[in-house]
């Protein structure tokens, strides 16, 4: 569940180079790793004809839970400086989703994953329905949800008092460090890695099995009720794009919870898509990346 976007990437080079991105990057590694994905998103007419082309080789992705919608969609600049958080600035956006379609589908779904690549993308109110029909393990990303919501402007971090509401219920919850100093209401501070480690222990508390806090070059802070760990992923050769890194690992990681793989086991192969995602660009090269790593797994053997 979520947003397809259209983005417009700026690099720390100066170089810019535009693609399709949002909920196309986990779905791009769950198809190369042969997992049954229904995507689950309001498609703008604008973006319909570049979605069909890029995705026509997806053979296990299902279209069913795609409602078009007019307009030109979730069309975003990103820029990424020489250092600190990216930034960003929504042009346009599609309509939120509306619960039904998706409460529908739930007794066909084993695994319920939302990113809020918006911001924008589902109402508190109609996700709470919807998690309260689910059945099945639910991951969620926070992403924008943390942003203002304006048009055309640089976005903001900002206060995310009511996060408490938006992850009850969810099993698995991943954010980035400026997304916890959002929610922890400090959205322009740098927080400490102590401030990390206290917010892992309050989301615990929720009844939340596991909260993944990506931490960029640094790796992954997990945090589950066995304890806590940082985990660092792989070296890649040369970034080239860190655009949907997080995305990717979400699509990796929950594609061994399914098979019901331990979290840590989860989390290494996470950081081993999402590492090697940084040294290609695109939804197209993501898909091919995951292809050649499930043919590798069936061969026997795994590169390291």
């Amino acid at each position: 569940m979520g947003s397809i976007t259209s983005d417009m990437i700026t690099l720390p080079s100066g170089k810019t180079k535009k693609g399709l991105g949002g909920v196309l990057y986990p779905a791009s590694v769950l198809c190369g790793l042969d997992k049954e994905v229904t995507l689950i998103t309001n498609l703008a007419e604008e973006l319909a004809p570049f979605v069909s082309r890029s995705i026509k080789n997806w053979s296990t992705l299902h279209l069913d839970g795609v409602l078009k919608v007019p307009g030109p969609g979730n069309r975003v600049n990103l820029f990424y400086p020489e250092k600190g958080e990216r930034q960003e600035i929504l042009d346009s956006v599609v309509p939120s989703l509306e619960p039904q379609r998706i409460i529908n589908r739930l007794p066909d779904i084993d695994f319920l994953i939302l990113l809020m690549i918006s911001g924008l993308d589902i109402t508190l109110e109609n996700w709470d329905k919807i998690k309260e029909k689910a059945g099945c393990p639910i991951w969620m990303d926070i992403h924008s949800l943390a942003l203002s919501p304006e048009l055309g402007r640089l976005r903001k971090y900002v206060s995310l008092t009511l996060w408490p509401e938006w992850v009850q219920g969810v099993d698995y919850l991943q954010a980035n460090r400026q997304e916890v100093a959002s929610m922890l209401g400090y959205p322009e501070k740098d927080i400490h890695e102590k401030d990390l480690y206290s917010f892992g222990e309050s989301v615990l508390k929720q009844g939340i099995k596991a909260v993944f806090i990506t931490l960029g070059e640094q790796g992954i802070l997990v945090c589950t009720s066995q304890g806590m760990k940082k985990m660092r992923p792989d070296d890649s050769d040369s970034v080239v794009d860190t655009t949907g890194c997080g995305d990717v690992f979400c699509g990796a990681a929950v594609s061994m919870l399914s098979e019901e793989k331990k979290v840590m086991e989860a989390v290494r192969f996470g950081l081993k898509l999402a590492s090697r995602a940084a040294g290609n660009t695109g939804i197209q090269e993501t898909f091919k990346m995951a292809q050649e790593l499930k043919i590798n797994r069936k061969r026997g053997f795994d590169e390291e």
